[in-house]
């Protein structure tokens, strides 16, 4: 397939290197010349210098033999034009664009009601949002990801030097009584990925994912040494940016208390126009000194969320060292998120790899169900849908040969049930099935996956 991208920010660069990975011919077209130099160092695409809305630079980017265009710029004008000349063009059949702005809802009825032809808008900063609401309330976890409709958690916590589970291997751990469903699927350790095996040991600092029913999850956490759900009372809010105004908004119908950090007087007269419970403070969120005042000691959680990675860095160390509860990083540069952890933040996100998960999900839909990327896309779980012509259908997992470097973490029946798997267990026609993989192995697992018994691929 070929596929154009138009933009060549840390998004671009995500998914040319995967797509180009997975053999698909990728074009980018970016304007900045330092860029494209660059670009063309770390990817195995073409890359061609040009302002995305423009038609010429697009039919020199080969718009007229694109199967898929993808607008991700930093401008939604650039991104919107870009399909509206692809559409103009008869060109790329399939088109996505980003966008950024909160009248997200606004561009898409716009764009129905003109027939503008555009597959998938995404808007990352929406997902973003829910997924630093639904991890709040959990002090420890890093992250909590939903699989099959929400039957199947997988949520994240770094191994502390003084827990229990330092020191053990994963058989040992089996051994202490685990919940029945629930299963350690990846190992984060410094720069390295582990899809752990029975003998791999839980070191100090490691972080862990764990896969787990959702009706087992408190008790799983409890297993894992922590606390659980715990009441949400007061949140700090840094910045006031959209992101900020939709989380405050939502803690709000929840009866939290909320305090939202912002440096710009207008902007905060903005804040207080559109936030009706919330207590807008127009001070730097950065200074020991006000957050103190403001008695920051034991508050449930405190979000770092303005533009700037390196103030929301030195914000969440700050409101850690301060006795925060739960401290939230939002990161843009993707090489921040591993210093994040190595700095003690638990919690750093990242719109860009949000972005990127949407997209790939997207691409491979239908076969796909969902995708969700971590850290620099080392690691990946998928959830994939079995059909009965595949080949791992109505074979115990003790007899199938899975690429190296993935796992099969649960299985979602199509009437409800969810199990973490054994060697015993068996994939059937129509069960949701979870997998973690290294980045290098998806492309294996899905080219196998979706291989009938014949051996014939199918797209």
């Amino acid at each position: 397939m070929r596929v154009l991208i138009c933009g060549g920010g840390d998004v671009a660069l995500l998914l040319a290197r995967r797509m180009s990975r997975e053999g698909n011919d990728v074009v980018v077209v970016e304007a900045d010349a330092r860029r494209c130099e660059y670009l063309e160092e770390a990817l195995d695409a073409t890359i061609v210098r040009g302002h995305a809305a423009s038609g010429r630079t697009l039919h020199r980017a080969g718009l007229t033999q694109a199967d898929m265009l993808i607008a991700v710029t930093n401008s939604d004008e650039v991104n919107f034009l870009a399909c509206l000349i692809a559409q103009n063009e008869r060109a790329a059949k399939i088109r996505i664009a980003r966008m950024r702005t909160h009248e997200v809802a606004y561009w898409r009825h716009m764009a129905e009601n003109l027939g503008l032809e555009i597959d998938l808008i995404i808007h990352p900063e929406s997902e973003v949002a829910e997924r630093i609401l639904r991890v709040l309330a959990s002090p420890g976890v890093s992250d909590i990801h939903d699989f099959a409709n929400g039957s199947v958690r997988l949520f994240g916590l770094t191994v502390q030097p003084q827990s229990w589970l330092a020191g053990k291997t994963l058989r040992e751990l089996d051994a202490a009584g685990p919940p029945r469903n629930s299963i350690i699927a990846m190992i984060f350790r410094n720069q390295h990925v582990i899809i752990p095996r029975g003998s791999d040991t839980l070191e100090p600092e490691d972080h862990v994912y764990v896969c787990c029913n959702r009706e087992e999850e408190d008790e799983t956490m409890r297993f894992m040494g922590l606390p659980g759900h715990t009441k949400l009372e007061s949140v700090f809010i840094l910045g006031g940016r959209q992101i900020s105004i939709q989380i405050a908004r939502e803690l709000e119908s929840r009866n939290v208390q909320v305090k939202l950090f912002e440096q710009n007087l207008d902007r905060c007269n903005l804040l207080t126009e559109l936030l009706d419970k919330t207590l807008i403070v127009n001070a730097d969120g950065t200074e020991e000194s006000i957050l103190l005042e403001e008695n920051i000691r034991g508050v449930s959680a405190f979000l770092s969320l303005t533009s700037d990675d390196e103030d929301n860095l030195i914000a969440s160390l700050l409101a850690r060292k301060l006795g925060a509860h739960k401290v939230v990083t939002l990161l843009n540069r993707l090489n921040y998120l591993t210093m994040a952890q190595r700095l003690g933040i638990n919690t750093s996100i990242s719109p860009r790899t949000v972005a990127v998960d949407q997209i790939l999900q997207f691409v491979r839909k239908g076969r796909v169900l969902s995708v969700t990327t971590f850290r620099e896309e080392e690691a990946e779980a998928i959830e994939l849908l079995a059909t009965e012509d595949s080949r791992y259908a109505g074979k115990r997992l003790m007899d199938l040969k899975f690429p190296d470097g993935c796992i099969v973490g649960a299985i979602a029946k199509p009437g409800g049930d969810v199990i973490v798997p054994r060697g015993a267990s068996v994939i059937e026609a129509g069960d949701r099935v979870i997998f973690f993989a290294l980045e290098s192995a998806v492309p294996k697992l899905e080219q196998a996956f979706f291989r009938d018994r014949d051996g014939r691929g199918r797209n």
